[in-house]
């Protein structure tokens, strides 16, 4: 495992190294004594895995607010999307920059997104599988959201939008009351 830094303070790319022979290819995805250089005491409390039909498609921008903030490990096992990370961290220098990046199932990257950001993706091609590894549980009076084409982000999506949930179509757009997360 390579861990890179992205240029926003805790969140970083993983590039996983596989081991590949006639058979395929096997890689470790997680490894908490690895994965702990970057957040100590890592416990995995919850994993998703997500199928999207259609290629333009956007989810996101998703957070738990506190007390239930999450850590997520996030990576691509089929297709391929743009994964966006936007610092959402009451004080930190890096407040509502967000960094975007490929990941592929053909090049393992996963993106590892420390509690207070809020994250989404949108995929490149039909029919992507994205697998997430959480450090929270979901609680739904927690949830919350960003809108995905709000301004003061300026988000560089990679394709024009093709489907949204109803639920992204609705999250607030970011005002001045909007201080951050507090961690």
């Amino acid at each position: 495992m390579k861990i890179l830094t992205t240029g926003i303070k805790d969140l970083y790319e993983i590039e996983l190294e596989p081991f590949v022979d006639d058979r395929g290819f096997f890689v470790r995805s997680f490894c908490v004594n690895e994965l702990s250089a970057i957040k100590k005491d890592i416990k995995i409390v919850q994993i998703n895995h997500t199928l999207t039909l259609e290629k333009g498609s956007v989810r996101g921008l998703h957070f738990q607010k506190p007390p239930f903030c999450e850590a997520k490990f996030v990576r691509c096992l089929k297709g391929a999307v743009f994964d966006v990370a936007v610092d959402l961290r009451k004080g930190s220098p890096f407040f509502l920059n967000w960094y975007g990046t490929l990941l592929t199932a053909s090049n393992m990257k996963m993106l590892a997104i420390p509690e207070g950001f809020a994250h989404g993706f949108q995929t490149l091609e039909n029919n992507c599988e994205l697998l997430y590894l959480h450090t929270e549980s979901y609680h739904k009076t927690c949830e919350s959201g960003l809108r995905y084409d709000d301004p003061v982000l300026h988000i560089d999506w990679k394709l024009p939008v093709s489907t949204l949930s109803d639920r992204d179509k609705t999250h607030p757009l970011l005002d001045d009351h909007f201080k951050g997360i507090e961690i």
